[in-house]
């Protein structure tokens, strides 16, 4: 398990930790693990898209498109500066 330290929080917001966890019954450490988990366990669920995937599952319930891939034509010289 590994330990965390926050330093300079805000006396504030400190205040609501500690009020939020007396409101749970539990302790401040064990306040900050739950909203932790809250804030973080989701994500790990969460696949893992990039963009195509993104954009392709955006545009899905529209129907899909058939582009016409034109040949390929052989490569070009590359240009002389002579």
């Amino acid at each position: 398990m590994a330990t965390i330290t926050v330093r300079n929080l805000d006396e504030r917001l400190q205040q609501r930790l500690c009020l939020r966890a007396a409101q749970h019954g539990r302790s401040i450490e064990e306040e900050a693990h739950v909203i932790l988990q809250a804030a973080l366990g989701q994500e790990e669920t969460a696949p893992v898209r990039n963009l195509g995937t993104a954009i392709h599952e955006r545009f899905k319930p529209f129907g899909g498109v058939e582009l016409e891939i034109p040949p390929r034509e052989p490569m070009r010289d590359p240009p002389r500066f002579d």
